[in-house]
């Protein structure tokens, strides 16, 4: 079973988390999530050996580590087979996709000119 991380800190390490949730239960296995450039996101995961060791986990809720408030949820697991639903909003232009482009009148630039010209006079 794994426990989901908040605000973690850019600068923790995987063993300063497992260090912080020892008292926990067994740990398993600590995952710090980083972007696509290899950067700490503030996420982290960890897994526990025994199922009880996550409830343990939510204790630490609001446990400080590295300075920083932590805040301590258990992972959302997703059931094979069931997808959650969400309905669509309705299109107010009947289709999906972008507004098409509506062109608005013809611009004649001499027509223009010919129009100022009689107030000029």
């Amino acid at each position: 079973m794994d426990s989901l991380l908040s605000f973690v800190d850019y600068a923790c390490t995987p063993e300063e988390v497992q260090q912080h949730f020892q008292s926990c239960g067994t740990v398993n296995r600590v995952t710090i999530l980083t972007d696509k450039f290899g950067q700490p996101k503030g996420f982290a995961y960890v897994e526990f050996v025994e199922i009880d060791a996550v409830q343990n986990a939510l204790l630490l809720n609001e446990s400080e580590l590295h300075g920083r408030q932590l805040k301590v949820s258990a992972k959302r697991t997703n059931i094979p087979g069931m997808k959650q639903y969400r309905g669509r909003r309705p299109n107010p232009f009947g289709f999906r996709g972008r507004r098409p482009f509506m062109p608005g009148p013809p611009f004649y630039p001499h027509m223009v000119m010919e129009l100022f010209a009689d107030e000029m006079d």
